[in-house]
């Protein structure tokens, strides 16, 4: 068994990618268990070939959920740590926060165009921090 943590920096919403740091971190074969410990923040494998992927999936949440400003989410109690608190964790609740892929030979189990993504959910900057465990 091998153990590892990850930071990726953040400098607002969006997909952030760090598969090139795992896939120099993984060997041999196993499964590799990725955890973000954060209630703001989620864990993608999504497309790493077209930008706009990541654009037109923020832009997405952004409308399902939007900040507590919007009219529509007048419901919303929890906003005593920003208004984009709240919809925050709305979008960590929908979204993976613990990915598992295969390695085999040292080699991550991801298809040709995919990549593994932070993908952030607050409007600051944050440190956000990935645990891994490959066994």
């Amino acid at each position: 068994m091998k153990h590892a943590t990850f930071e990726i920096q953040t400098t607002g919403p969006g997909l952030y990618e760090f598969t090139r740091d795992v896939a120099a971190w993984v060997q041999g074969d196993g499964l590799l268990t990725l955890f973000i410990q954060h209630t703001f923040a989620s864990l993608l494998v999504q497309e790493n070939a077209d930008p706009e992927v990541k654009t037109d999936l923020s832009a997405y949440f952004h409308r399902l959920v939007p900040p507590t400003t919007d009219p529509g989410m007048s419901y919303l109690t929890h906003t005593h740590e920003g208004l984009d608190d709240m919809p925050a964790h709305i979008k960590a609740a929908m979204l993976p926060v613990s990915l598992s892929i295969p390695v085999v030979h040292g080699e991550i189990g991801l298809g040709t165009w995919q990549g593994i993504y932070v993908f952030e959910h607050r409007n600051a900057p944050h440190r956000r921090r990935v645990l891994a465990h490959l066994g």
